[in-house]
């Protein structure tokens, strides 16, 4: 009986709680009317964010900060999400009425935890089940509903170490880098080994030294016209463009193989007895083979075969997406989520690769139906896990349902269309049969004028049947690389076939630094490293870019100096926390909990008090031999060894020294206040590895501090320009002597640079008028004033009260009386302005499916999508920002919600009736006298809490 009827025929009211409503709605439409479908929107509780929201019972107690009684068995605090209260309310109330509750939040662990939250804050009193599916259609949920099952515990347990350890971690060793660094840094766990990985990329490239090196390319001709030799040849292959040549490089001089990129070191020498050759010896070898008779030497010729893909999972999905359609990890996930709760793909956090029957047997049905018999292998693929200890129980990302919709078939458009595209290929591929051919090698030889034998090689492919590559290819890390469906043809040849050299030039190269990390080549070392969960990477990233460990560069990851410090810190003082075999092992170890192999609290011990600590040592909770663990509190109350100056300062080369400072990255030469002492701002997006000595010494060159304009020929004062923190500007220098402070302070004028002006050629005549501002421009018939002035939104006319925009800052100077008169004489614009076209058109959001685009605000460039407005941030620029950049700040807007408003202060009643107000005049002074103390109290307590909620949103990732 399904579940619809069931309740029909008098089954009772069940609730079901799941974590979007998005979802809710979707499932509410398979359930039916006997089923209320209700959203906890994410996690209803989590440990206190901040001293504020601890509870009143545990103030002043010494681990209350942390949210976690460190000396009761690690019990943590939990309290409801001050925005989730009246969403608890409303469970409560729909529980209440029901017969039945079904916790159908996400199958993992996060999902699991969840679900516990929400039991042990609804205290049901009616029987509850845990539901659980992995894709959205009808016939799964309906299942879910008839075989629910209990919670499992042990994933409860599991998430709630990993929550308690990212606590102490985040909020233990965060304040060291406040105090040693900067204020609100924050420390993570996997966000710090992570961040640990990019530093180390870039000072490889910093510490690289390119190497020069040079080879041969010769093109030979077979002698024949083209196509149509009788002559068979399992070597056959053919070049499009022109079969009767063929292309190969130097391999060998003398039987010495000529050196490549890939034997150089990073510091530019040769690692082997590779034939190194310079541009002069290249040139004579190429001169020297110009009358050579070539031969080949022989054709070896080998099977190709390719097998497919697995199915996705988490980490290849992202990976996959950025490489082919641009995506981020985030807004990959954010799309994802999208199909997934609208019933398009099965759920999209998993390690698995497995499909089931009913999938395989959707994909094998699409594959003969789309491209025919052929293409079937006779039995299903299977795909093994490559993921260790992947402890979920889905299956691999996939199209739902038993019968796979092709992305025409969707309705989809956009992004979500691109993303469900490319998972059905991959799915369909994943079915078919292995793509085959030929891959030959030919090796062409003669003996130059001057005696040396010189090789050429050629390689070549052909594929003979294409299998999964007529449905799929997948996308490569380097640009350079060959896909696996290119084809390329050599002319037919076989072994002694004579060959003339119609050109030979020598070509010259420079071995690379190693490429910087994307967010697909760093999900994919993380991974491989085993450190974190897939289904983390995609916050992991968003953290180090959002707090500014980590910008991009198109589509790769550039560690600032601001990481290069922190980093520094961590692995001088904690480098065990930032050791990638250290963060691996605490995987493994927090899989061993979710297995029940190992117990939470006898671990959490020994990682916060170290070895030994207490009873019941490591090897009694199962946690291993190895000393992998120990002593974060001992590490982060001794603190005098950090030299804070030291770990933020960074050798460039010669005598000049960069900088991490608290206002961000500057060079200096000599000590401050030595004679020859020298400084320099570093720009903030410039790429560590950029900064070479030369271009340092062209900073230092700038001339910085004042740019004397001279003499005010009124005041007598001397004039100058400074880049300041808000832009450039002019001031006066006041002697010395004026009061700068009490009643008879004076303030020197002061004027920002136009938009058109700059430091380098701004006149004294420039700055005495940006001085005389505001200007007087005349006075209207009743004798008001009106003036220009240069506001912080721009140019404008004021009178009295009434101010209007002018067009341009030269506007300032040029305008007439009239001319404000007439502007004046207009109707004055209210509400907002006429709608500015856009700046840029990013496309449509995975989110909200509507347009994206950058417009010019009051306040700055911003993003918007018609509903949900984010601003630049100050890395972000107009002209260079991505369509994945803009759907971040749109998201990540969103996840902030809206801005609380200021409640208006109440309206005071008038006052009572002398009579009354006689008898109670003495109660009134009293209570003005204590409500004033009050208020004093509560200003302090509110300063104390606003301080609190900075602190602790710095602490964690």
């Amino acid at each position: 009986m399904s579940p619809t009827s069931e309740t029909a025929d008098g089954g009772g009211r069940r609730l079901v709680i799941v974590e979007s409503p998005a979802k809710a709605k979707t499932i509410k439409g398979y359930l039916g009317p006997g089923y209320v479908v209700e959203a906890s929107v994410g996690h209803i509780r989590d440990l206190p964010n901040g001293a504020a929201e601890v509870p009143a019972k545990y103030k002043g107690e010494p681990w209350a900060r942390l949210g976690v009684n460190v000396d009761a068995e690690f019990q943590p605090i939990y309290v409801v999400n001050s925005d989730k209260k009246d969403q608890v309310k409303k469970l409560k109330e729909l529980l209440a009425e029901s017969d039945e509750l079904y916790l159908a939040t996400d199958e993992d662990r996060e999902g699991e935890a969840i679900a516990w939250h929400l039991q042990e804050i609804l205290k049901p009193k009616v029987p509850v089940h845990r539901m659980v599916f992995h894709e959205i259609t009808k016939d799964a949920i309906r299942e879910a509903v008839a075989n629910p099952r209990d919670l499992n515990q042990k994933l409860v347990d599991a998430q709630e170490t990993r929550r308690i350890l990212d606590r102490l971690y985040g909020y233990e060793v965060s304040p060291v880098l406040w105090k040693k660094v900067m204020p609100r840094l924050s420390a993570g766990r996997v966000q710090s080994v992570a961040t640990r990985l990019v530093v180390e990329r870039e000072r490889e490239r910093i510490a690289f030294r390119s190497a020069e090196y040079w080879d041969l390319t010769g093109t030979f001709a077979t002698g024949r016209a083209g196509w149509g030799s009788p002559r068979s040849s399992e070597a056959e292959t053919g070049g499009a463009s022109d079969p009767s040549t063929l292309t190969a490089r130097l391999n060998t001089v003398d039987g010495r193989r000529i050196a490549q990129g890939r034997d150089f070191g990073p510091n530019g020498q040769l690692k082997n007895d590779a034939l190194h050759l310079d541009e002069a010896n290249a040139r004579a070898l190429a001169a020297a083979l110009e009358q050579t008779d070539f031969a080949v030497r022989s054709v070896e010729s080998k099977p190709y075969r390719r097998s497919p893909y697995a199915p996705f999972r988490t980490t290849t999905l992202q990976q996959e997406a950025s490489r082919k359609l641009g995506f981020g990890a985030k807004a990959t996930m954010q799309v994802a989520q999208k199909l997934y709760e609208n019933g398009f793909i099965t759920y999209m956090r998993t390690d698995s690769t497995t499909l089931s029957d009913t999938a395989v047997a959707a994909a094998r049905a699409q594959v003969t139906h789309l491209y025919g018999a052929n293409y079937l292998p006779d039995k299903p693929r299977t795909y093994a896990g490559k993921v260790k200890n992947a402890q979920e129980a889905h299956e691999a990302i996939r199209p739902s349902g038993d019968r796979f919709r092709t992305p025409a078939e969707t309705g989809l458009t956009g992004d979500q269309f691109k993303l469900y595209e490319l998972i059905w290929k991959r799915t369909v591929a994943s079915q078919m049969k292995d793509a085959t051919g030929n891959s030959v090698t030919v090796k062409i030889g003669g003996r130059a004028a001057d005696g040396r034998d010189a090789e050429f090689s050629a390689s070549g492919k052909t594929i003979t049947f294409h299998g999964f590559l007529k449905a799929y290819v997948e996308g490569a890390d380097d640009p350079n690389a060959e896909l696996d469906d290119r084809e390329r043809r050599l002319p037919q040849v076989a072994e002694g076939d004579a060959l003339a050299a119609q050109e030979i030039t020598a070509d010259g190269h420079a071995t690379k630094p190693p490429a910087r990390y994307t967010e697909a080549t760093l999900v994919k070392e993380l991974e491989e490293r085993e450190i974190g969960r897939p289904s983390t990477y995609a916050s992991i990233i968003g953290t180090i870019l959002d707090r500014g460990y980590v910008f991009k560069k198109g589509t790769a990851l550039v560690p600032s100096f601001l990481s290069f410090a922190v980093v520094n810190l961590l692995e001088k003082h904690f480098g065990r926390l930032v050791d990638y075999s250290f963060t691996a092992k605490m995987e493994d170890d927090l899989d061993r909990i979710a297995r029940g192999e190992a117990q939470s609290v006898p671990w959490l011990r020994r990682f916060y008090f170290g070895e030994g600590h207490g009873e019941g040592g490591a090897a009694d909770a199962g946690n291993g031999d190895g000393d992998h663990l120990g002593g974060l509190k001992e590490l982060v109350e001794d603190l005098g060894a950090i030299d804070a100056r030291e770990i933020s300062s960074f050798p460039v080369g010669g005598d000049i020294t960069l900088r991490v400072g608290r206002y961000g990255p500057y060079i200096e030469r000599g000590e401050k206040d030595a004679e020859g002492h020298q400084r320099a701002d570093v720009p903030d997006d410039l790429a560590p590895d950029e900064l070479t000595v030369e271009y340092a010494e062209e900073l230092l060159a700038k001339p910085s501090g004042d740019f004397e304009l001279g003499m005010d020929p009124e005041s007598g004062h001397q004039i100058v320009a400074k880049d300041g923190r808000y832009g450039p500007y002019v001031t006066e220098i006041l002697p010395e002597g004026t009061p700068k402070t009490g009643k008879n302070a004076v303030k020197p004028r002061t004027a920002s640079l136009f938009k058109s002006m700059s430091l380098d050629t701004v006149t004294l005549a420039d700055a005495l008028k940006l001085m005389s501002l505001p200007r007087v421009v005349g006075k209207d018939a009743e004798g008001v004033e009106i003036t220009a002035q240069n506001g912080r939104y721009g140019p404008y006319l004021k009178k009295g009260t009434d101010s209007r925009s002018l067009e341009g800052e030269e506007q300032l100077f040029t305008i007439t009386l009239d001319e404000a008169l007439a502007i004046y004489a207009q109707p004055k614009q209210r509400g907002r302005a006429a709608a500015k076209p856009p700046l840029k058109e990013l496309g449509t959001d995975p989110v909200s499916g509507k347009p994206v685009v950058v417009k010019d605000g009051r306040f700055g460039a911003y993003v918007t999508d018609g509903e949900t407005n984010a601003t630049l941030r100050r890395d972000d620029d107009v002209e260079t920002i991505t369509a994945e950049r803009g759907y971040e700040l749109l998201a990540e807007k969103r996840a902030k919600g809206p801005a609380k408003k200021t409640a208006k202060k109440a309206v005071k009643k008038a006052p009572a009736k002398k009579t009354a107000a006689k008898k109670t005049a003495a109660k009134k002074t009293a209570a003005k006298k204590t409500t004033a103390a009050k208020k004093t109290t509560a200003k302090k307590a509110t300063a104390k809490t606003a301080a609190a909620k900075k602190t602790a949103a710095s602490a964690e990732d």
